[in-house]
């Protein structure tokens, strides 16, 4: 027996989701099918808001609803330190550890020759071009996650940015290989943090 047309469709749409199998997302149609219609009419207005209102920072990358992001446009934090993360969910990461008072810059990814992601597809660019007309930034801190691609990704830009005379750092220990940013808890970042390491 098939689904009705709109089961279905919703169906497709939350497989689309990274882990959604067509169980998973079978289990959550009927899950929304069943939820209050004001709640229904909230959710969707929520994912149009989140689709239609954020877009990425002109300096850091970061997501925001407003250009530059709030963490760019206050003065107060250290000027002279970036530090480099994956995706922005690395960003709130960090934040949520209060330790670290700097700049980020969000690459949007690693390199991944097999997925196909080279220098060009990265938010690499734009921290080079950063780096040339803000000469308060003394450090980059790679904050890639450590994985294979996160470790390639940490050595490439690490030669971009050495001859610039500009500090690059690691994170240090406390983050484990194959881990990333976004799983680990507040004391291994702020250890993290606290012993990176010079490249």
């Amino acid at each position: 027996m098939q689904y009705p047309e709109p089961i279905a469709k919703l169906i497709d749409s939350y497989m689309k989701l990274p882990g959604i199998g067509e169980k998973s997302a079978t289990r959550l149609v009927f899950f929304t099918i069943n939820m209050d219609q004001d709640d229904v009419t909230e959710f969707a207005k929520a994912l149009v808001s989140a689709k239609r209102d954020l877009h990425f920072c002109s300096i850091c990358g970061n997501i925001t609803e407003d250009d530059p992001c709030e963490i760019c446009r206050d003065k107060t934090r250290d000027q002279s330190t970036v530090l480099v993360v994956e995706d922005p969910k690395d960003v709130m990461s960090m934040e949520e550890m209060k330790e670290y008072h700097g700049l980020y810059h969000v690459l949007q990814g690693v390199l991944s020759p097999m997925e196909g992601k080279g220098p060009e597809d990265l938010n690499i660019s734009s921290l080079l071009k950063r780096l040339q007309t803000n000469q308060a930034i003394k450090e980059v801190i790679v904050a890639t996650n450590a994985t294979p691609e996160g470790e390639a990704t940490a050595m490439y830009l690490s030669r971009l940015i050495k001859p610039a005379g500009i500090k690059v750092t690691r994170l240090a220990h406390g983050l484990s290989v194959g881990s990333d940013i976004e799983y680990a808890d507040q004391m291994t970042l702020f250890k993290a943090v606290e012993g990176r390491t010079e490249m």
